[in-house]
């Protein structure tokens, strides 16, 4: 299990839903921050419908979160990911 620094939220991943879903991210650059944290931060967005700024301060910068989002659904990585 991949550790958090953050309290859980109802929409975050389960670990058996991040591990079916890891090996996606395989050919994704890495970064600073988890490639689960910044899904669930996306996750949560869609969630609560929040706008991007508005997202809580224990998650990734918004301005990370969307960078990665737009990285992942460019390359149609965000597709294959809501598949599962």
């Amino acid at each position: 299990m991949e550790e958090k620094g953050r309290e859980s939220y109802p929409g975050d991943l389960t670990d058996e839903q991040w591990e079916e879903i890891a090996p996606l991210y395989a050919e994704m650059r890495n970064c600073t921050w988890s490639k689960r944290e910044l899904t669930d931060a996306v996750l949560y967005l869609v969630d609560s419908g929040c706008k991007w700024r508005q997202l809580p301060h224990d998650f990734p910068p918004y301005s990370t979160v969307h960078s990665f989002y737009r990285r992942a659904r460019i390359s149609g990585l965000w597709d294959k990911i809501l598949e599962h």
